[in-house]
């Protein structure tokens, strides 16, 4: 019931992967992406677009990008309590580990040992995860956008919009915060919305007279934002035939729902490039370190690039805050809610709202997969 708009070559190869399903083969595991394939040439050229790389340097950033996100658990288990959050270094193309002035001589010489490189910072990672948590149980007037740990800082940043820096409630909110924790306040240019307007990722799907655009499949059904819909309510497909219905949703404090798929619907383990890159597989759902470059299908705006900029942020939404928050350099526009944020070939995350749009640029965020996937017991259907 849905269009064939991936590549015929993917097409053959989710073939030969339904055979193997249907006679009870597991699903990939999220390791399975060691041996990748090379990058196609429209993601390459995206990059190159959004990116401002040349051709060399997308292929050389995605290749040292896999190799940080595949290093980062290991570091991460070798700094133990000296932990002080990790991020992507694009200039130095290595994954580098935030450690306390406490760190022994031992534990340097462990995370150097991983292949990681190594910096000082002021708090751990515990230490800014529990102001960050402080700061959630404050309540956040408009003006305040979000907030977030920014581990290469080693701070919590608060993003309050610039034009309502001196609103009285904006103010009270960061003095509070800062006595909440290690707190730097940073100035944003809009609020943030949430882009609904009105099973491959990236596709629109309607309900109501709502559009949003589909996350990642999963074996029954496919992620989406939680902002799309109610659960129960009758989801539609791009040609507006009958999927199913929302089986669970929650919004605010989260953003994220399940679809089940019926009806003569299928889902299929592919993300759409929309022309732009070739369908992309979808592998499994290893996390990209903030610094990574990262792409997102929508049903608006289609494909795009930027960097992951945050992670763990509370984004401050007009309906209320939702936690634990990716935040991207990617655009986005209305009706590319719920739609797919992929790095290489790995799931990321769905789509939930920013400011800005694709003419004049902005910031997106997107709930992370995995914390979908646990709360409703879902299992990612990968290639």
């Amino acid at each position: 019931m849905r269009r064939t708009g991936f590549t015929h070559a993917a097409l053959a190869v989710l073939l030969t992967l339904g055979v193997g399903l249907a006679a009870g083969a597991a699903p990939a595991s999220a390791g399975d992406s060691a041996a990748q394939a090379p990058a196609s040439a429209g993601l390459l050229t995206a990059m190159q677009r959004d990116l401002n790389l040349s051709k060399a340097e997308a292929e050389e950033r995605l290749a040292a990008e896999r190799r940080a996100t595949a290093l980062e658990p290991k570091a991460r288990r070798a700094a133990g309590t000296s932990f002080g959050g990790t991020w992507f270094d694009a200039t130095a193309g290595r994954l580098t580990v935030g450690l306390t002035p406490d760190a022994t001589p031992a534990t340097l010489r462990d995370v150097r040992a991983t292949g990681a490189a190594v910096r000082t910072v002021t708090y751990s990672a515990r230490e800014l995860a529990a102001a960050r948590a402080r700061l959630d149980k404050l309540p956040a007037p408009a003006g305040v956008s979000s907030w977030h740990v920014d581990f290469k800082a080693s701070t919590v940043v608060v993003n309050v919009v610039a034009s309502e820096q001196a609103d009285n409630d904006v103010r009270q909110f960061t003095a509070r915060a800062h006595r909440a924790g290690p707190v730097t306040v940073r100035h944003v240019s809009a609020a943030p919305q949430t882009f609904a307007a009105g099973t491959v990722g990236g596709d629109p799907y309607y309900t109501g007279n709502v559009r949003c655009s589909i996350g990642f499949s999963v074996y029954g059904g496919f992620i989406t934002a939680g902002h799309c819909g109610q659960p129960s309510a009758a989801v539609y497909g791009w040609d507006r035939s009958y999927i199913g219905n929302f089986q669970g949703s929650s919004f605010p404090d989260n953003d994220y729902a399940w679809v089940n798929v019926g009806s003569g619907w299928w889902t299929v383990p592919v993300v759409l490039g929309w022309g732009t890159v070739s369908d992309r597989l979808v592998r499994g759902s290893n996390v990209a370190p903030v610094g990574s470059s990262i792409c997102r299908s929508g049903s608006t705006t289609h494909w795009h690039c930027g960097t992951v900029l945050a992670t763990n942020e509370t984004v401050n939404y007009s309906q209320g805050a939702v936690h634990q928050m990716t935040k991207t350099s990617v655009c986005a526009e209305p009706g590319d809610s719920g739609g797919s944020f992929i790095s290489g070939d790995q799931a990321q995350g769905v789509t939930s709202g920013g400011w800005g749009n694709c003419s004049g640029g902005g910031e997106t965020w997107f709930q992370p997969v995995n914390e979908i996937l646990n709360r409703y017991g879902l299992t990612l259907h990968t290639a």
